[in-house]
């Protein structure tokens, strides 16, 4: 090489020295220009998996939705007439107090025989429709306590039956399929004094 021969990248430089950075090309850019379309594409990813995260919640929550309304719709069905049948227990109270009144000479007097049987039929009936509705009396007497059902009103002293055993039963308690419709009200047998 002679003295007045610059090396070619040197001359490269010498020719580029009044041209504006702007123009430049110094293969950087497309490095960068890479770089850019991988973080959008990045960028889109992300954005669509999390579209996808909040399309799944979205299903799902729906079908929660949709399960508590079937669950709803079932309870509403097997329970509609729980209001109703509260009401009609003080029918069944009032019909097995009769019937219990009953003393043994009006049920084999021929005159008021009929009037007995009446009662006690209409009873053996109400009982079937509860029965038909999965409206059953709840034990009581002989069993333990249990205050998911029964409601002690009183204590007994007893000296036959456990303390903590049902000894007396003041007003039935009753069932709606699986709820409680009306806790038993009961006499507790606590230890003799």
């Amino acid at each position: 090489m002679n003295e007045n021969e610059k090396p070619q990248d040197e001359a490269v430089a010498d020719e580029l020295k009044g041209v504006p950075e702007e123009f430049l090309d110094d293969g950087t850019a497309e490095e960068s220009e890479g770089e850019g379309e991988n973080e959008a594409l990045a960028s889109l990813k992300a954005d669509l998996d999390a579209a996808k995260q909040e399309v799944l919640y979205a299903q799902a929550e729906t079908q929660n939705v949709r399960r508590r309304m079937e669950k709803d719709i079932q309870d509403a069905r097997a329970y509609a007439s729980t209001g109703f049948a509260r009401d009609v227990l003080s029918v069944w109270d009032n019909l097995s107090r009769a019937v219990e009144a009953i003393p043994d000479s009006l049920r084999e007097d021929d005159k008021m025989k009929g009037l007995v049987v009446g009662i006690e039929a209409t009873q053996r009936e109400l009982e079937k429709v509860f029965q038909q509705h999965g409206i059953t009396r709840i034990a009581a007497k002989g069993m333990p306590l249990d205050p998911n059902q029964h409601q002690a009103m009183i204590e007994v002293p007893s000296a036959d039956a456990e303390p903590g055993t049902v000894v007396q039963e003041m007003q039935s308690g009753w069932m709606i399929k699986d709820r409680l419709l009306r806790p038993a009200m009961v006499g507790v047998a606590k230890a003799p004094e």
